[in-house]
C-alpha cells in the first residue's frame, strides 16, 4: 500500500529505525542494465548519519547488499532487493516516548490509525527508511544516465533565513560535496554552518529549503490529466520525512508577476524548439519540454529537540517531554541525496511509460 512507489519503475521500502534491517525491492528495472553495489554506494555513504559534526552521530556503515535481480554484473529484469542491516540502534533511548507522543512527530496519529506503534526510533516514521528511497533512486541514476544522459543534481538553497545564490543551470556535483553543509555558495554555507551549530549547542533544531536540477530531461515525460510530471514530483517530495512545501519552476514567486512577465519565449537553438527563459521549469502541461527542471522542496525544523515540551500520554493526560537519543539539528544535508533519489525514481519510471507509450 503506502509503502509503494511508481507505476513501471516501481520500488517498495521496508524497514523500521531500530528493527533488523531497511532496505528496498525494485521492480520492473529493465534487465542488461549494468549494476553494482559500488553504483549505490555513494549515495548511501552522502545519506548515512555520522557523516559529520552537523548531523545526528549514529554510527551506522550503511553497506548495501544485492541479494536479487542481478547476475555476472546486469540486472535481469527481476525484482532487485537492497538491503542494509541496522548496527548502531539504540532502542532505549527511547524508552520515555513508549507511553508520551512527542510533539509534530508521528507518535500520535501512528497510534490512532493502527492502535499500535513501534516507539523505538519512529518505525516506519523515522528518516532511516529512506536508505531504501536513496539505494533505489541510485538504480533509476544509472538507468537515467546510459539511457538519456540525464544528470540529476540537489544541494541546499536555505537554511531558515540564509538564503544562498546558486545558478542551477550552473552547478556541479563537485560544488556540492565541497562543505558539510552540501550548498555550492561557500559564503552562505559558512553562515549555515554557524547557525546549525548555535543551533544544535542550544538543543533546538532549523529547516530549509533543497533545490534540486535535472538536465538533459527528454520532451515528452509526463502523462495527462492526474499523473503529470510536476504531479508525481511533488508526491515524491512530500513523501520524504519533514517535508512540508513544493515548488517548481517560478513556484510561489508566480503570484507577483503578470502573464507577460511570466510566459517563457520559444525559440530555435540547434535546430531544436527550446524557451528563452524557464519559468515553467522544464514542465508545461504537465509534460517536460527539454529544458532543466528544476524544483524546490521545503523541511521543517526536525521535530526533536532537546528542549522542555508539553505533550500528552497514552492515558490521555498532559505531561512533559524532552528530546532524548541522536537526531539532526538540521535534516538539509543529509536531504541532498533523498531528493535526488526521488526525483530519480519520478523521471525514471515516466521515461519508461513514455517509452511504452510513445515508443521513445
Amino acid at each position: 500500500m503506502g509503502s509503494t512507489f511508481g507505476h513501471l519503475f516501481r520500488v517498495t521500502t521496508f524497514g523500521e529505525s531500530h528493527g533488523g534491517a531497511v532496505g528496498v525491492v525494485v521492480d520492473g528495472c529493465p534487465p542488461r542494465l549494468p549494476l553494482s553495489e559500488a553504483d549505490i554506494q555513494p549515495d548511501l555513504d552522502r545519506r548515512r548519519p555520522g557523516q559529520s559534526r552537523i548531523v545526528t552521530q549514529r554510527q551506522e556503515k550503511d553497506r548495501v547488499q544485492i541479494l536479487s535481480g542481478v547476475f555476472e554484473g546486469r540486472t535481469l529484469g527481476t525484482p532487485i532487493a537492497l538491503v542494509v542491516f541496522n548496527k548502531d540502534a539504540r532502542p532505549e533511548d527511547y524508552k520515555p516516548f513508549a507511553d508520551r507522543f512527542r510533539p509534530s512527530h508521528a507518535d500520535y496519529t501512528y497510534e490512532a490509525k493502527y492502535g499500535i506503534r513501534n516507539w523505538q526510533g519512529g518505525g516506519r516514521a523515522s528518516a532511516r527508511e529512506t536508505i531504501g528511497r536513496v539505494a533505489a533512486g541510485a538504480v533509476a541514476r544509472k538507468l537515467l544516465r546510459i539511457g538519456h544522459k540525464t544528470e540529476v543534481v540537489a544541494y541546499v538553497k536555505q537554511i531558515h533565513r540564509i538564503v544562498a545564490d546558486v545558478d542551477p543551470s550552473k552547478v556541479r556535483p563537485r560544488d556540492v560535496e565541497a562543505n558539510i553543509v552540501r550548498c555550492p555558495d561557500a559564503r552562505s554555507a559558512e553562515r549555515m554552518l554557524r547557525l546549525i551549530e548555535r543551533v544544535r549547542r542550544q538543543g533546538d533544531s532549523v529547516g530549509g529549503v533543497v533545490e534540486a536540477v535535472a538536465r538533459r530531461v527528454p520532451v515528452g515525460l509526463g502523462d495527462p490529466v492526474f499523473d503529470k510530471l510536476e504531479a508525481d514530483l511533488a508526491k515524491a517530495m512530500l513523501s520524504l520525512p519533514a517535508t512540508k512545501g513544493f515548488e517548481i519552476g517560478s513556484g510561489f514567486g508566480c503570484v507577483g508577476m503578470t502573464g507577460s512577465e511570466h510566459n517563457d519565449p520559444f525559440t530555435v537553438r540547434g535546430g531544436r524548439v527550446r524557451t528563452l527563459t524557464n519559468r515553467s521549469g522544464g514542465v508545461q502541461g504537465g509534460i517536460s519540454n527539454g529544458e532543466d527542471v528544476v524544483i524546490r522542496v521545503a523541511f521543517k525544523p526536525p521535530a526533536t529537540i532537546m528542549l522542555e515540551q508539553d505533550t500528552v500520554d497514552r492515558t490521555p493526560r498532559k505531561t512533559k517531554v524532552t528530546g532524548r537519543g541522536r537526531h539532526d539539528p538540521c535534516v538539509l544535508p543529509r536531504a541532498v541525496p533523498m531528493v535526488e533519489a526521488m526525483m530519480a525514481l519520478v523521471l525514471a519510471d515516466h521515461s519508461l511509460r513514455h517509452r511504452g507509450q510513445c515508443g521513445g
